[in-house]
């Protein structure tokens, strides 16, 4: 299920589209508190002629930490080296990074909760002291040597930012969470990805397919691609309301943004333990996923739309989802 067109998750074809990113503060739509404010740090470390502190970007996935990543390396004007927590096995493979840095450049680690505890223990004095200690030899026959670095600034991008150690989040100077995006500015994005692609969008298609996104400009640029095959194919070119609904209605997308993987996961909660409330182990066994699947990429939309809510006994399904599934509603004892 984790390719599933309506998850923020990465997908194969998402990293093919590298050009409908924007390079500037100035084109990124949304997310204006953390937008506003890293410009002004940027603008800080360019006048004082530094390196930018480290930079710690949070929040659930597709909401456009990567990108920033990049916009931030471009406006300081510098190099971006991106790695990712889980590929960095070995102190070597952080050394290897490390070692190809210049002054002032930005080290992007996406997913760097994922970061083996060894790895992160020498990345502490990279990050604070801009040195790499180096250990040569074995048990009683060791020997360590300090490497000087460049001062750089290092991007960090995480959708579970409480497994991050107390040691590495304290040492990040700016901290942002990324929140998920209005329709409003979906709708923005989805016409300027049209520009940028040359497939032209009516107002009304853009507005419907944002509203469809979950919050989410990496959907909502997904869905476009989707929508336009069926503007091409079965339409005149031009994506308009009625092949946007008729594209989202066959990939099984409803007017709030759930598909049915959402509907599987509600309805288990309602037909197997009567709305909740009900434990995270237990949704995760009926409907064959992983916990940690389930409260990273199902249930973030879900929570937040009001469709899910959270209590000391487990999870429960609300009134409005019930009425979104046109389901008689059960009042729980539990859910307040």
């Amino acid at each position: 299920m984790d390719d599933r067109i309506i998850s923020g998750e990465k997908l194969e074809e998402d990293f093919m589209d590298q050009n409908i990113r924007p390079d500037t503060i100035s084109e990124y739509i949304g997310q204006e508190d953390a937008k506003q404010n890293i410009k002004v740090y940027i603008e800080s470390a360019k006048m004082r002629e530094e390196a930018l502190d480290h930079v710690l970007l949070y929040g659930p996935p597709g909401l456009g930490k990567t990108t920033l990543a990049n916009i931030i390396a471009n406006e300081l004007g510098v190099n971006l080296r991106t790695a990712s927590g889980p590929s960095i096995e070995k102190p070597g493979d952080l050394a290897a990074i490390l070692s190809t840095l210049e002054p002032n450049d930005v080290l992007f680690i996406d997913e760097i909760h994922r970061m083996p505890s060894y790895i992160e223990e020498i990345l502490y004095p990279a990050m604070e002291d801009y040195a790499l200690d180096i250990i040569f030899g074995g048990d009683g026959n060791s020997r360590s040597i300090r490497i000087n670095l460049p001062k750089f600034t290092l991007v960090g991008a995480t959708t579970r930012i409480g497994d991050l150690t107390s040691p590495l989040r304290d040492r990040f100077g700016i901290i942002c969470k990324l929140q998920f995006y209005t329709d409003e500015e979906l709708s923005r994005i989805v016409e300027r990805t049209s520009r940028v692609l040359q497939v032209p969008i009516e107002k009304e298609a853009a507005d419907e397919l944002a509203s469809r996104s979950r919050g989410t400009p990496r959907i909502a640029n997904r869905l476009f691609k989707r929508v336009r095959d069926f503007a091409l194919v079965e339409g005149n070119g031009v994506i308009d309301l009625e092949i946007t609904k008729k594209a989202l209605g066959r990939l099984k997308i409803d007017e709030r943004g759930l598909d049915e993987v959402d509907h599987q996961l509600l309805l288990a909660i309602i037909q197997k333990f009567n709305g909740g409330p009900v434990g995270i182990e237990s949704i995760a066994s009926v409907i064959g996923e992983e916990v940690t699947t389930i409260e990273d990429v199902y249930e973030p939309y879900l929570l937040q739309q009001g469709f899910l809510k959270r209590t000391p006994r487990g999870r429960v399904v609300t009134h409005l989802a019930y009425e979104h599934l046109k389901i008689e509603y059960q009042n729980s004892i539990f859910e307040s």
